[in-house]
């Protein structure tokens, strides 16, 4: 994030009122290649197309807070690598991790994987020591330490329905495994500020969180994730979970978690019943449907709907409902930012 975008995050956090309102997405490589012209491969496998995509969306988009900004990423393909994935890598869809568990029962045999050497995660540290220096000299800072969520990896590396057949046949075994994971993301978010002392912010993806019920939610969600986001020590603790999200909502307080990207099938005033005041919002219109698949018009007319759906406007970062999908155009981008700015008066 540009520096004073960031001094205006840790701001909103703490209840300060900005002198507008912001609008920031959520950007990683389902987007930002096709975006900038390049296969998913160049994306990858190039740090020179990386940095030169990045940069063109800060510079085409300078009042806009992307989030977490230069993320540097292989895809679902990242945390699944230091467990041992076969790693499946597509010129023009996202890659995708294999199985390597046929069974829980299988977790404690599961290698606990070393953040500084396993899989590729030391590349992603080293694109990052690459390229300091530009991303420096572009007036941001690395900002944020990220991962995905524990049990968003568990259905990596054992399929989603088996691991959600696991936490109902097998609760010990899903837990042997969670902390296993846990343990893990603990280790790679500390290695990762420990890299890069300019790191004061941890964004967690799961959606997988969203797939259970209240009661196991408690069981298998906020003492995971609890741990997680106390473990650096981070002021901007955000989590995305963009599938059903409205238990989550109600426990963000309990699990330290004060920013959240959620579903667009929940409107900004259902979800800030739940939250309370003090949990910063991020969202919330349609993100495949409406900014990436439809018009300016529609695009627009989602942007005011939103802004009716709620009274209190504080702690609000005007988004989509989810991450930047792939496809969305400028245009369309820009006819979210200029709504917002329309809508100031209303806001």
């Amino acid at each position: 994030m540009r520096n004073s975008a960031w001094n205006d995050l840790v701001a909103l956090i703490d209840g300060k009122k900005l002198n507008y309102n912001p609008v920031g997405f959520i950007i990683d490589s389902p987007w930002v290649p096709g975006w900038y012209g390049i296969s998913n491969i160049d994306y990858y496998s190039s740090d020179e197309r990386w940095l030169k995509s990045n940069l063109k969306v800060i510079n085409t988009f300078p009042d806009v807070w992307f989030m977490p900004s230069f993320w540097s990423e292989y895809g679902m393909c990242t945390e699944p690598s230091a467990f041992g994935s076969r790693m499946i890598f597509l010129e023009k869809s996202l890659p995708h991790a294999g199985k390597i568990l046929s069974g829980i029962e299988e977790a404690e045999s599961l290698p606990q994987p070393n953040v500084k050497t396993d899989g590729l995660l030391p590349f992603m540290i080293n694109r990052l020591k690459n390229n300091q220096e530009a991303i420096i000299e572009a007036d941001h800072q690395i900002r944020f330490a990220i991962a995905r969520g524990p049990l968003n990896i568990a259905s990596f590396l054992m399929g989603t329905t088996e691991f959600m057949m696991a936490t109902v046949m097998d609760p010990e075994g899903t837990h042997r495994l969670l902390k296993k994971i846990t343990d893990f993301i603990c280790d790679w978010l500390t290695w990762q500020k420990e890299c890069f002392p300019s790191i004061d912010g941890v964004l967690i993806l799961d959606d997988i969180i969203g797939f259970v019920g209240e009661v196991e939610f408690m069981e298998f969600v906020i003492p995971y994730l609890k741990r997680i986001f106390n473990c650096t020590g981070a002021k901007v603790r955000f989590l995305h979970n963009d599938a059903e999200g409205l238990i989550t909502a109600k426990y963000l307080n309990e699990m330290g978690i004060n920013m959240f990207n959620f579903s667009f099938e929940h409107s900004l005033n259902t979800i800030r019943q739940l939250t309370g005041p003090g949990v910063v919002l991020v969202g919330n219109i349609p993100p495949r449907d409406v900014l990436a698949g439809g018009t300016t018009d529609q695009v627009k007319a989602a942007v005011t709907k939103a802004v009716a759906e709620i009274d209190d406007y504080s702690r609000i970062i005007w988004s989509a409902g989810g991450g930047m999908p792939p496809d969305v155009k400028s245009e369309n981008i820009r006819a979210f930012i200029d709504t917002v700015k329309e809508q100031s008066n209303n806001l």
